[in-house]
């Protein structure tokens, strides 16, 4: 019996658990793939900051205040993106880093994306853009609690 294609993501760290997993068959459209893998991605990305100690709440906060209010255009994304070489900003990520100075150039990095992201604009294929281009795509929910019949 052939092996069936799939994809199987398992992560358990101290209180963080993620499984995602998907059976691949001969009616398995290209882009369900596309989904688990940026599902998978963004799991971790986000996780990934986090296990280092970089407060990703306080950096959330301080990207939402400087794009509030702005529109998905280059230019507002120019004018944000200036915004993050201010001592503002540079004060806000050392806040971030618990003021591990090493931690600061990748605390940068996570402001800079979710910056991005919050002008709806983002550096990898998502499932919220999957979505818009594949209007039945359905997210799967994870599994949890069923209400009583």
């Amino acid at each position: 019996m052939p092996e069936a294609d799939s994809i199987e993501f398992l992560a358990k760290y101290k209180n963080w658990l993620a499984v995602k997993k998907i059976s691949i068959g001969p009616d398995t459209k290209p882009e369900e793939i596309v989904l688990q893998m940026s599902s998978i991605r963004q799991s971790v990305d986000k996780k990934s900051f986090e296990l280092l100690g970089i407060d990703t709440a306080k950096l959330d906060a301080y990207a939402a205040a400087i794009t509030n209010g702005k529109r998905k255009s280059f230019g507002s994304l120019a004018e944000v993106v200036q915004k993050l070489g201010t001592s503002e900003a540079k004060e806000a990520v050392s806040g971030a880093t618990g003021g591990n100075g090493g931690l600061v150039e990748i605390a940068s990095t996570y402001l800079f994306r979710k910056t991005v992201q919050n002008l709806a604009f983002d550096f990898d294929v998502n499932p919220e853009m999957l979505q818009k281009a594949f209007p039945g795509l359905k997210v799967p929910k994870p599994p949890g609690r069923k209400p009583k019949a």
